[in-house]
């Protein structure tokens, strides 16, 4: 069991790199105002919400405390995130502050997970 929960850490940190590599890929786009969201973003953001519930579900069934507080915290970050890159991920542009509030709450997450304790 200790081995699936940790391919499912693993594959967790791939989906929030793919979603903050994508970000970070349309940096330079973003001051020039033609920023958009790639698909990386996505299957990023989809990754994260996948492996997220998988591994919560696991520390549940091994009994180990889950906070619940900082599960739904995440939960809701990442679903405000996934909600503003489908909605616009067809767009040739993305406004700056919508794009910029991804890049912020995909940070905020990562440090949610590490610095709450």
């Amino acid at each position: 069991m200790d081995v699936l929960l940790h391919i499912f850490v693993g594959l967790h940190i791939i989906g929030i790199a793919s979603l903050l590599g994508g970000f970070l890929t349309q940096i330079k786009a973003m001051g020039a105002g033609t920023a958009r969201f790639v698909p990386a973003m996505l299957h990023g953001a989809l990754t994260m919400l996948v492996t997220g519930v998988a591994l919560v579900g696991l520390n549940e069934a091994q009994d180990h405390s889950v906070d619940h507080i900082k599960i739904g915290v995440k939960l809701a970050l990442l679903i405000v995130i996934l909600g503003l890159v489908y909605v616009k991920r067809d767009e040739e542009k993305v406004d700056k502050g919508v794009f910029g509030l991804v890049g912020l709450l995909t940070v905020a997450n990562v440090f949610i997970a590490v610095l709450w304790t």
